[in-house]
């Protein structure tokens, strides 16, 4: 179930000396142990192995296969998809039912009771383990089942420490994890119950000491997310222990194992138990930090206990920074998750918090009320701390408010009333020392009332009270140094492997984030060099450098034909165009003239406080400014310059995008202008002879369309849409003042909509089929757009596998009628291929309306629209495929800085109620991500 990290390196040495299906067996058993040490590359190892699974006899190829659908489900749970992960080891499961593999069904099972633990349905992840400690009973392996018992066992500690201790005590005895024979894993898995039960119990320092057992053990068998909670678990032990040094430590050392694995379950509980090591630290701000985004990671998983601990952390550290508001909030989320769990230890906490921040809203009455119900759930549980604390919270009310005496007082007051009830009961618990705090409000409180000496006599207990805490605190800091240093020489060599590990996946992270930016800028390089216009060149220039960097200010010089001056072909700064400039090439003060000159990239970094030399007249004083010349070969076309109001805006990765933005468009600003020089002497010819003319006329129209679909291509699109779109919007101009809304409500069928339409997986039809099956996929895609589409609407083969559609004069509420015809056509027909066979294959759809926002229709220019419809066509592709998405404007839609917004913030964008997002899909669409850009080839199939 899980081997040790030297049995792993034995196999990885050996893998490449074998073939068959012993190649096949060992890349089953690497990627089975390597689906939380290294996630991709677990996936990696199972696309080679499937290809080989027909090596084997078909009941073995099933179990294999079952085996790699059960590691993709783990996966998904990994990365907070639970319905996906579930689905998937629910079908693993059936698999190995159907095949009598009993340790599958085992394994299956354990899935999915952490996929329930996640929901927070504890009942279900109960019944679950149970199951799996049987089928593991039955499949002989007795290891799995005393892993699957010693994980049921802690579960049950936060039900009942007496009732868990009852029932699993002497199955797992304290002695049981030395065996000589038993397995690390198990070992582990037992001191990890035996660690959270000293937690519980409050013996922090014997938990700590089992808990790094289980650490150790838990790195060594590749069981990383558990790794990850039993160190989190270690620092909030020495945090109980008062050593908050180690405490932090240990949190860190969570913290860099989850960063890099992008699990939110895993780095949103590193997060929120540091953040509360640091409010005890008295680290607010960090602290508050911290939770934040701890809380905002968990939200999707918000039936976890993890997630409801970060309540209960939000509203101490709300009480500690006097929002008493937010404090009630988090208090009463936490209540609700505490009744879901079925755990009580949740609920009392949360009863006082609220009573706390009642109090301090000035709603005496409700505080009370909710303090007096924390006081009957602790005495209804026997639980005589928590009854100390709800009349330690009833008596602070009282001071506060004045309210009416309880009934049966027999003290002066009710603020005595209520601290006398908590010091008897504290007197009579075995062992229980009496907090200071206590004894000091109530020696307070015998003096207000005139009774001075027993006043005198609570203050020397009090006294005594707290030099006794101090003593115990020196203690508990002792015992956190001495298993600290127990444990440092046994960690250094361990310590050492991870890090160089650690180093190695950063590289690799390092080189794969290049690799895939250095993919996007070809594919964006790919889209400015199709335009053979240079207006069009100077457009997608623009949008591209500003979805890359920041630039405030963006322009492109061209030298004059006479190479002697340059003048600005196209200059926006802050949404604004750039006045007309001309620079003689021998100008000394003009950066751009400099750049051409030297033929090199100038960075230049200007003080804050000091004046923009060389500043433009009506250009806003940047402090960084980038300039880099427009070469092709020998020859220097031009300079491209961008400007940021930022300081040091410009480090090296936005040096080489922009260099190769520059490299780009100084090839398709050459294409432009040969093209026309070409067009001018075509149109000289085709004055002279008529036959040439209609040869020009026919090498124009295949110019303009797809030699493989017959659908037109990306120049006929950008051709026409300017003209379609200045129609549109003509129809918004409406003249008359009175009747503007009636003539708009005419004009709700004049709308454009555009429509990017992607084939989902198509690359597995040419690696599987070859590429002739995949053109007549194509071939017939087409076919099923034409009969969806109208003859009016422009068909587009963008790229590949992807179409663009424009519908002209369309209703927008009827666009979705439209986008389902659409995948209705892809997915319910069969395509036929070459050889007579045929093939099921589905598509994803992204819409969006022009004008976007009826009410300023030239807000949004149609490429921002276009990009919008890609952001649908992604929200499709991530949430599952075969689906539609489309994003439109709502009455509570802000025009200020819309697209920016959109583009960068979608989620806030949706929740605020500003974009409304329209779809098919069932569940909830996923709207995060990385998104790629309009034009690029799908990085998604």
């Amino acid at each position: 179930m899980f081997a040790l990290d030297e049995q792993l390196v034995r196999w990885d040495a050996e893998l490449p000396s074998l073939q068959g299906d012993v190649r096949l067996l060992r890349l089953a058993e690497l990627a089975w142990q390597l689906r939380q040490r290294d996630v991709a590359r677990a996936r990696r190892l199972i696309a080679e192995a499937a290809p080989l699974l027909p090596l084997v006899d078909a009941q073995e190829a099933s179990a294999l296969a079952a085996r790699f659908m059960l590691i993709e489900a783990e996966a998904q749970w990994l990365h907070g998809e639970l319905d996906a992960g579930q689905a998937q080891a629910a079908q693993a499961l059936h698999a190995f039912e159907q095949l009598g593999d009993m340790l599958g069904c085992a394994d299956a099972h354990w899935l999915q009771a952490w996929i329930a633990t996640d929901r927070g349905d504890s009942a279900t992840s109960d019944a679950e383990l149970a199951i799996a400690s049987a089928d593991a009973r039955a499949g002989g392996d007795l290891s799995r089942a005393d892993i699957i018992d010693a994980a049921a066992a802690i579960f049950s500690v936060f039900h009942s420490l007496q009732q868990a201790n009852q029932r699993w005590g002497q199955r797992f005895a304290p002695d049981a994890a030395l065996a000589p024979a038993i397995h690390p894993a198990v070992s582990g898995w037992i001191s990890d119950y035996h660690g959270i039960s000293a937690f519980q119990a409050a013996d922090f320092g014997y938990a700590v000491g089992r808990l790094m057992v289980a650490f150790e053990a838990a790195m060594a068998t590749g069981q990383v997310r558990r790794a990850i909670i039993i160190a989190t678990n270690i620092g909030n032990g020495f945090t109980s222990l008062n050593a908050h040094d180690a405490a932090l430590e240990w949190m860190q050392r969570g913290l860099a194992l989850a960063r890099p694995t992008g699990w939110p379950m895993s780095i949103g509980s590193c997060l929120m138990q540091t953040a509360e090591t640091l409010r005890q630290l008295g680290q607010r701000e960090a602290a508050q930090e911290l939770l934040h985004e701890a809380v905002h990671l968990l939200s999707p998983l918000s039936g976890s206990r993890a997630y409801a601990v970060s309540l209960e952390y939000q509203g101490d550290l709300a009480l500690d920074l006097g929002d008493a508001q937010g404090a009630l909030r988090s208090f009463t989320m936490l209540e609700q998750r505490g009744d879901s769990l079925g755990q009580s230890d949740f609920k009392s906490g949360a009863r006082r918090g609220q009573a706390h921040a009642l109090s301090q809203l000035d709603r005496p009455q409700d505080a009370l009320s909710v303090a007096l119900s924390a006081l009957s759930l602790a005495s209804e549980h026997g639980d005589l701390y928590n009854q100390i604390a709800a009349l330690r919270v009833l008596a602070q009310i009282h001071a506060r408010h004045r309210l009416p005496q309880p009934i049966g007082m027999a003290a002066a007051n009710a603020v005595l009333h209520y601290l006398q009830l908590a010091m008897t009961l504290a007197s009579g618990i075995a062992g229980y020392a009496v907090p200071a705090a206590l004894l000091d409000a109530a020696a307070r409180e015998y003096a207000a009332t005139g009774d001075y000496a027993r006043a005198y006599e609570i203050s020397v207990q009090a006294s005594a009270a707290r030099d006794k805490t101090h003593s115990q605190e020196a203690t508990n800091r002792a015992i956190a140094m001495q298993v600290q240093h127990q444990t440092e020489r046994a960690q250094t060599e361990g310590e050492h492997h991870r890090q160089l590990a650690q180093a190695e996946a950063q590289r690799a992270e390092v080189l794969q984030r290049t690799n895939a930016m250095l993919a996007h800028l070809s594919a964006i390089g790919q889209e400015i060099t199709a335009h053979l216009d240079a207006a069009a060149v100077f457009r997608a220039l623009d949008r591209h450098v500003h979805g890359l960097l920041d630039a405030t200010h963006f322009s492109i010089f061209l030298l004059e034909p006479d190479g002697e001056y340059l003048r600005c072909a196209f200059g926006i700064e802050a949404g604004r165009e750039l006045p007309p400039s001309r620079f003689a090439l021998s100008d000394p003060n003009a950066n751009s003239a400099r750049c051409v000159r030297e033929r090199r990239e100038i960075v230049i970094e200007l003080d804050e406080s000091g004046s923009t030399p060389n500043l433009i007249p009506g250009t806003l004083p940047t402090l960084s400014l980038l300039f880099a010349p427009l070469t092709v070969g020998e020859r220097v076309l031009g300079v491209m310059t961008v400007q940021s109001l930022l300081a040091l805006a410009y480090g090296e990765r936005e040096r080489l995008i922009f260099r190769t933005l520059c490299a780009y468009g100084a090839i398709a600003l050459d294409n432009a202008s040969a093209y026309r020089q070409v067009a001018a002497t075509q149109a000289q010819l085709l004055e002279k002879n008529v036959e040439l003319e209609r040869a020009y006329k026919a090498l124009e129209e295949v110019s303009l369309t797809d030699q493989l679909t017959g659908l037109r291509n990306r120049r006929f699109f950008l051709q026409h849409v300017d003209a379609d779109v200045a129609m549109a919007l003509r129809q918004y101009d409406c003249p008359d003042p009175q009747g503007a809304d009636q003539e708009r409500m005419a004009c709700m069928d004049k709308d454009l909509v555009f429509f990017m339409v992607d084939l989902d997986h198509f690359k597995e039809v040419n690696d599987r089929y070859g590429h002739a099956a995949g053109d007549a996929v194509l071939v017939q895609m087409q076919e099923r757009l034409r009969e969806v589409f109208r003859e009016s609407d422009y068909l587009i083969r963008w790229g590949g596998e992807e179409f663009l559609v424009l519908a002209r004069a369309t209703d927008r509420e009827e666009a979705k009628v439209v986008a389902e015809r659409i995948r209705s056509a892809v997915a319910l027909r069969e395509f036929i291929l070459p050889d007579g066979g045929t093939l099921r294959k589905t598509c994803s759809i992204g819409y969006a309306c022009f004008p976007f926002l009826p009410s300023q229709p030239r807000l949004l220019s149609w490429s921002q629209v276009v990009e919008l419809a890609d952001m649908g066509l992604y929200i499709a592709k991530h949430s599952g495929r075969n689906a539609w998405a489309a994003l439109y404007s709502t009455p509570a839609t802000q025009p200020e800085g819309l697209f920016p917004r959109m583009m960068q913030q979608l989620e806030q964008t949706v929740a605020s109620g500003e974009v409304k997002v329209v779809t098919n899909l069932v569940q909830p669409p996923k709207l995060s991500g990385e998104r790629r850009r309009v034009g690029l080839s799908s990085d998604l199939a």
